[in-house]
């Protein structure tokens, strides 16, 4: 009985690929060319809903135009680029006022910004950029030798040529052969001169004329190194431009020296008269 049932199951079930080796090795050979051709063939393109957005930057030219100009707004303009499309103009004594003015503002009343206007009388002649220092000199100093010859005073000059730098004070005292004559002249800055020794030398010996920076002149005034009193003159190294084409009051450090020293006393000589300013 189990022998008749085992032999009707066995024939009632399909042909399968364990029943013979040829159906078994034809399964293999179909399943390896259908492994191949899946894996040669191009993987099956995604739905359309199911596409990825790529990531893409747009450049709007209207708001590239309005950065660039706000950007050419806002970069300030440098003194060297004013000055180089200027013509060059000799300073003026409204030049000066006008600065001490601008200067002062933040610190004083509108009554003590009046008191700061200087007489017309106190200014010489400015350059005109026709003149060497010496011809310059000459032309607003006529009776220098006389004045000279009668300074006897230590500690004191009767002229004060203020530059912006030791290496410009050191070309404007080569260029005053022709007007100093026998007078002494004296290198006031601070370069390779120690402030002692200029001192020592103000104490031994009379000086005629000084030639400087306001830095170091100031030093030398707060020393009592150094008299204003009597002081005839005093010169700016006014319209001389630089390698940035700039003047000496066209730097902030040298301008803020420069009023300060106009406010050890020489304000003061200035509205008595007694001390006259020049712009060469």
């Amino acid at each position: 009985m189990a022998d008749d049932l085992g032999d009707e199951w066995w024939e009632n079930q399909p042909a399968d690929a364990a029943s013979s080796p040829e159906a078994s090795s034809e399964d293999e050979g179909a399943e390896d060319a259908e492994m191949t051709a899946q894996e040669t063939a191009p993987p099956p393109a995604p739905p359309e809903d199911t596409k990825q957005p790529k990531e893409c930057f747009l450049i709007q030219p209207n708001q590239t135009k309005e950065g660039a100009r706000k950007a050419k707004k806002r970069r300030k303009k440098k003194i060297t680029d004013v000055l180089a499309k200027s013509e060059p103009k000799p300073g003026t004594p409204e030049d000066l006022q006008t600065l001490m003015k601008g200067y002062y503002s933040s610190c004083r009343s509108v009554i003590e910004l009046e008191e700061l206007n200087l007489p017309d009388s106190c200014f010489l002649k400015a350059n005109d950029l026709t003149h060497s220092l010496s011809s310059y000199l000459k032309e607003i100093c006529p009776k220098w030798v006389k004045l000279r010859k009668c300074h006897k005073e230590k500690k004191s000059v009767l002229m004060l040529v203020i530059c912006s730098s030791a290496v410009r004070a050191l070309e404007l005292i080569r260029s005053l052969t022709a007007f100093r004559g026998d007078g002494k002249v004296m290198k006031l800055f601070a370069k390779h001169i120690k402030v002692q020794e200029q001192v020592k030398l103000l104490e031994k010996h009379v000086v005629h004329l000084g030639v400087g920076t306001p830095g170091r002149i100031k030093e030398l005034i707060k020393q009592g190194a150094l008299h204003l009193n009597p002081l005839k003159y005093l010169v700016f190294d006014w319209n001389w431009r630089d390698q940035k084409l700039r003047r000496m009051m066209d730097i902030p450090e040298i301008r803020k020296e420069v009023f300060e020293l106009l406010d050890m006393g020489v304000l003061s000589l200035c509205k008595s008269e007694s001390l006259k300013l020049g712009l060469f």
